[in-house]
């Protein structure tokens, strides 16, 4: 045996720190440990909508969400009507003309919208509270049918009013009345959401979690069963009286069950003072509110959603042309920042919200593909990537094709990896998991 070489003929190493001193420090860190496993769960794994229209609670029909999906329609049939003139107004590449077009008129007719919210806050306006009973409790069976007979959305929800003392009880109430009918309409649905605004301190949304686990006991349904997502539309929202970041208090007063964060965008600008005609989501303001949300977001699971634009796609053909330019530009620009949701406030903005969309993940999906692909098969490239990168590019074509920009042939053919795969570089610790909505 030569110098240096242990009994099996290895080469050994010297070392100092003995079994005790590792098991000490694993001691010490344990709690740490459980801590960040706790906070810090990651994203769930499963698919997110990449809008989410608002509907006001007395306008909310059994056929709203066919109605938009065929209003969207009429109006690219009627300013844009083939892929060569929708790619002239928004600007695209000649190769994603036709691909993108036909995606967009596929998704109208299949699932115009992918996250319903029935609005009983501000989209609401001022109703007796006889008014607004009846219209919760027909809300709840509308959307009971729907899920019953398939023509819902894929997520479904309210956004009651806010915790303020103003408005609080009514807001509770018509929690209450929507959930009880979903429940004697036969339970609550998979794709259920629920949406708390304007909340200002962290204890708006522990009172929200303390609602919730009362009404899972009532009700005998499983602890956690029912999420909310939390609307930032207050400047005390972002940054607390002592400096703190509130918003990641709020994360955490919500127990586990916050499913999202919602930027208000002219709720927050007026908060703010901007003045009106400088209201939107691109501002400074704006993207500072985001920022600090994305922070605070990142790693518990949680996720974001930009807000909306309020120019509206009406009217003569240049103006339609010029809203379209600027919602497309604003989803693109959202989507870049990982932002991967927002609000359509009008069945007009569909058709540039998918536009955006599908060309955003098909832009990037070969070149994503080929890098995971080099990635899985430990080739060189003209890019090293690590595990972190590689999460990032299975996340992107998984999002990609949840949405429909792509399709599992497409992205197999390229990386040579099933879903699982996919799944298992995008959310390593949540591989398996279903796209089921929560």
């Amino acid at each position: 045996m030569g110098q240096g070489q242990g009994h099996d003929g290895q080469e050994r190493v010297a070392t100092t720190l003995t079994g005790a001193a590792r098991q000490e420090i694993d001691a010490r860190l344990a709690p740490v440990d459980a801590e960040l496993e706790r906070r810090y769960p990651g994203d769930p794994g499963t698919r997110q909508p990449v809008h989410t229209v608002y509907v006001p609670g007395d306008a909310f029909a059994a056929g709203t969400v066919r109605s938009w999906g065929d209003q969207a329609l009429a109006a690219l049939d009627e300013h844009a009507p083939d892929a060569e003139s929708f790619a002239a107004v928004l600007g695209l590449d000649d190769e994603l003309a036709v691909p993108v077009h036909e995606r967009v008129r596929a998704k109208l007719e299949r699932e115009p919208v992918e996250d319903l919210r029935i609005d009983f806050e501000d989209g609401y306006g001022r109703r007796s509270d006889a008014e607004e009973d009846r219209d919760a409790a027909r809300a709840a069976r509308l959307v009971a049918a729907n899920c019953a007979d398939g023509t819902g959305a894929p997520w479904t929800g309210i956004r009651m009013k806010c915790m303020e003392a103003q408005v609080r009880d009514r807001g509770i109430r018509t929690l209450d009345i929507f959930l009880t009918g979903l429940m004697e309409a036969g339970g609550l649905p998979a794709g259920l959401v629920l949406t708390l605004p304007k909340v200002t301190y962290a204890e708006q949304v522990t009172a929200m979690v303390r609602l919730l686990e009362t009404f899972e006991k009532a009700h005998g349904l499983d602890e956690g069963r029912l999420g909310f997502e939390i609307q930032i539309e207050t400047s005390q929202a972002i940054l607390a009286a002592d400096g703190t970041a509130t918003v990641a208090r709020m994360i955490q007063a919500a127990e586990g069950r916050a499913t999202g964060l919602h930027y208000g965008t002219f709720d927050y600008s007026a908060c703010l003072g901007v003045s009106a005609a400088y209201q939107a989501s691109d501002h400074p303001a704006a993207d500072h509110a985001k920022a600090v949300m994305q922070v605070a977001a990142a790693g518990t699971g949680v996720r974001l959603s930009d807000g909306s634009t309020n120019v509206l796609p009406v009217g003569p053909a240049e103006k339609v042309h010029e809203a379209w330019r600027l919602h497309y530009g604003l989803t693109r620009r959202a989507l870049s920042r990982a932002y991967y949701q927002g609000w359509d406030m009008h069945p007009a903005h569909l058709p540039t919200r998918y536009a955006a969309v599908f060309a955003f993940y098909r832009e990037g999906f070969r070149e994503a593909a080929a890098r995971l692909a080099r990635y899985a098969a430990r080739t060189a490239g003209d890019v090293l990537d690590e595990p972190a990168t590689a999460k990032a590019l299975g996340a992107h074509l998984l999002r990609g094709l949840d949405c429909g920009a792509l399709t599992l042939a497409e992205i197999s053919d390229l990386t040579g990896l099933t879903r699982p795969a996919l799944e298992s570089f995008a959310s390593p610790r949540r591989a398996g998991l279903t796209t089921t909505p929560r």
